[in-house]
């Protein structure tokens, strides 16, 4: 897996202060998308241990909230394995911090359904999430109020609610 950057603090991409790891590769090609450099598998550096080890050090200090995986697609099938093994590394070392997670992909049919996203590692990776951020970014929904998406088609989900239910669970944030 290649990324394209590691947000040490990052305030844009979830609640309080966070450290974000954008991967490379994407295959949904949004019209518009903010970050269209990551479309290429290759962009960017190859992920090795040193750069876990520096996303858990990152996530160490009390302030941090958390940590969000966008891109790029982090479900794109080449990233899927190295994503969960990181995840899990999260959530082991470092468990009172929430996960969140950016994708194109729609939880129900692209997720859960046999679909091109939908590997052998899939089902590890979203019961590693807290949120999942989904739906592909479409210009004619684009809404600069909403927040943490770009579009209002996609959602904020939160999931241990919707795996425990096995029905789509919104995440309210509270706008005050």
């Amino acid at each position: 897996m290649y990324y394209g950057e590691i947000k040490r603090r990052d305030i844009a991409n979830g609640p309080g202060v966070r450290v974000s790891l954008f991967v490379s590769g994407c295959r949904h090609h949004c019209p518009n998308c903010f970050n269209r450099e990551t479309w290429d598998f290759r962009y960017g550096q190859p992920f090795m241990s040193k750069q876990a080890e520096q996303i858990l050090n990152d996530l160490k200090p009390d302030f941090i909230s958390g940590f969000t995986l966008l891109g790029g697609e982090p479900f794109e099938p080449e990233n899927q394995k190295d994503v969960c093994e990181l995840l899990k590394l999260i959530r082991s070392r470092l468990p009172h911090k929430t996960i969140w997670c950016f994708t194109g992909g729609v939880l129900e049919t692209d997720l859960w359904q046999p679909s091109p996203w939908r590997t052998e590692w899939t089902d590890t990776l979203l019961q590693q999430l807290d949120v999942l951020v989904d739906g592909p970014f479409i210009e004619a929904q684009k809404d600069l109020r909403l927040v943490f998406r770009g579009s209002r088609n996609q959602r904020l989900i939160d999931m241990p609610a919707t795996l425990l239910t096995g029905k789509v669970q919104l995440l309210t944030l509270d706008s005050n």
